[in-house]
């Protein structure tokens, strides 16, 4: 399952995760920076494409940092290009948190529920981690427990959660429409405490129409 740990993601990666899912994962300690030195920056240089997702709550521009994350910039462009993400849904919704999509199992008005965010594209793509922070409209990859396991989900982060960082690869930024994140991030979801919790109750208003690359 895929997420932040992100709660689903493919059923060709790895079994859903025990535990809480928001918990951040263990890593490794990092190398002290010696007194007076900074930390590194990360490479935030933006590329002149942008992707427009056409959502029926509106339109949502985003660039990409092909810089920091280069495969995943270029996998999700070819998805893009073949119409891979077309009429797939907003599927999980996390008010102040993340709205997360990108999932083939959504495409589909009768689609099963019970299988979302498990779908892919059929292939993986290894872990970019990097130094960009988690904040309200970074574009970051959801994968399962497996940090090699990104794939077609992504996450639109809502509210800023630096706790994801270095544990997620980010990607790319919306520069327009963050109102429009909000109105998805604001649609009624199923509740409970079951595996569709976060699923929106009128899929329709989660739809992505369609995402297209275009040069600014």
């Amino acid at each position: 399952m895929f997420g932040v740990f992100i709660y689903k993601v493919n059923h060709d990666y790895i079994p859903k995760p025990i535990g809480n899912p928001y918990a951040p994962q263990p890593s490794e300690p990092s190398p002290s920076t010696p007194q007076g030195q900074a930390e590194p920056s990360a490479n935030m240089t933006t590329s002149s494409q942008l992707a427009v997702i056409n959502t029926t709550q509106g339109i949502i521009r985003m660039e990409f940092f092909p810089y920091a994350a280069p495969n995943h910039v270029k996998n999700f462009i070819n998805l893009t290009d073949q119409g891979f993400y077309d009429g797939l849904l907003f599927h999980r919704i996390a008010p102040g948190f993340v709205i997360q999509g990108g999932d083939p199992n959504t495409r589909g008005d009768d689609s099963d529920r019970n299988v979302w965010g498990q779908g892919g594209p059929g292939y993986t793509v290894n872990a970019e981690f990097n130094d960009i922070p988690h904040k309200r409209g970074t574009v970051s990859m959801a994968r399962s427990s497996d940090p090699n396991s990104a794939g077609s989900q992504f996450f639109i982060v809502v509210q800023d959660s630096n706790f994801l960082d270095k544990q997620y690869t980010v990607f790319g930024r919306v520069v327009s429409g963050r109102d429009v994140v909000d109105k998805i991030a604001a649609l009624q979801t199923i509740g409970g405490s079951g595996p569709t919790s976060e699923q929106p109750v009128d899929i329709e208003q989660a739809r992505i129409l369609s995402i297209k690359i275009e040069s600014r």
